[in-house]
């Protein structure tokens, strides 16, 4: 039933329980899901900048960049930063080469041959994930996006207001019925917070189906790796050592304020609906609310069309194929 090598990348709006489901998954015996990397989007984004990977150099120069560097998180991963070095120069000369042999290296630390990564904020770079990984499986979770918008605002390190948290559960969820349309059941699969914390064994069960991979019980108690796969500073992560429970669903009615919640329902009504989430939409938002939210999405759509149109422009110069090749496949120098 086990799949050959394919990528795992767990996404979804932030604050949906994509770390639960990280632990989840690097629970499973055959698969590792590494704290979150800061490498891989910015690895891409500076292609250009390592030049042809064919060149060990170049390499050289990009595996540094990985380890080196204290907003890549290498540190994280507790890893042998001059081992990985050394693979990534004598390892297949592409960008997804490089950033595989990391996540790679994690999964091997654990003794597990399937492996990936999790950051909410990939929901906006699907398709690049696709160009690094042909044949990533992705993974989103998704919550009510009320309960986002009341867990997002009270992060100390979130430094938006409840607009932008709206704005950003709206945009992964409709970046995740794209990707559930272009990529279909074979690489992308849906789950909903609600349901998983309600009946891990059965949401688990379907996900393991998508995965090519056998379930086991060990997933559906994802605190017992929470030690090892969640860096201590992140205290905001401090209830995955705990049991699953669903005592944090359907909380945003006393967390968001009557206004908050008004423009939730206002401007994401429909999509609260077409995922199961039941709305009163009795309410009408402040003019200026909704306004102020229309300002904000609309800003953020420039920010995401301007970046699409940099990586269009990006690809036609890159200096080299971005793929991942398996390390088994030799260097061109």
């Amino acid at each position: 039933m086990t799949q050959p090598e394919r990528p795992i990348f767990v996404i979804g709006c932030p604050r949906s329980g994509t770390t639960m489901l990280q632990l989840m998954l690097h629970a499973h015996p055959r698969i590792a899901i590494p704290p979150e990397t800061r490498f891989l989007m910015a690895a891409y984004d500076a292609r250009s900048d390592f030049g042809d990977l064919g060149i060990p150099a170049n390499r050289l120069a990009l595996a540094r960049w990985i380890v080196d560097r204290r907003q890549t998180r290498f540190a994280d991963l507790g890893l042998d930063g001059q081992r990985i070095i050394e693979q990534i120069v004598a390892g297949p000369p592409t960008l997804g080469s490089a950033l595989g042999i990391v996540l790679r290296a994690y999964a091997a630390r654990f003794g597990k041959p399937r492996w990936g990564d999790k950051r909410p904020g990939y929901f906006q770079r699907v398709s690049t994930l696709r160009r690094l990984f042909p044949d990533a499986q992705i993974v989103q979770l998704i919550r009510d996006g009320r309960d986002c918008v009341a867990s997002l605002k009270e992060m100390d390190w979130y430094k938006q207001d409840s607009f932008h948290a709206l704005a950003t559960w709206v945009e992964s969820i409709e970046a995740g019925d794209r990707a559930a349309r272009s990529l279909g059941p074979e690489a992308y699969h849906r789950l909903y917070y609600e349901r998983l914390i309600s009946d891990p064994a059965t949401e688990l069960k379907a996900l393991c189906e998508f995965l090519g991979e056998d379930y086991d019980p060990a997933m559906s108690e994802p605190g017992r790796v929470a030690a090892v796969a969640v860096p201590g500073r992140k205290v905001w992560h401090d209830r995955t050592h705990e049991q699953v429970t669903t005592t944090r669903a359907g909380t945003w009615r006393t967390r968001l304020t009557a206004e908050e919640i008004a423009l939730c329902e206002s401007v994401a009504g429909d999509l609260l609906r077409e995922h199961g989430y039941e709305v009163d939409g009795g309410a009408r938002p402040d003019r200026g609310d909704h306004a102020h939210y229309r300002r904000v999405a609309a800003h953020r759509r420039l920010a995401a069309r301007k970046r699409e149109l940099r990586d269009f422009v990006h690809r036609r110069t890159e200096p080299g194929e971005v793929a991942y090749r398996s390390p088994s496949s030799p260097a061109s120098d």
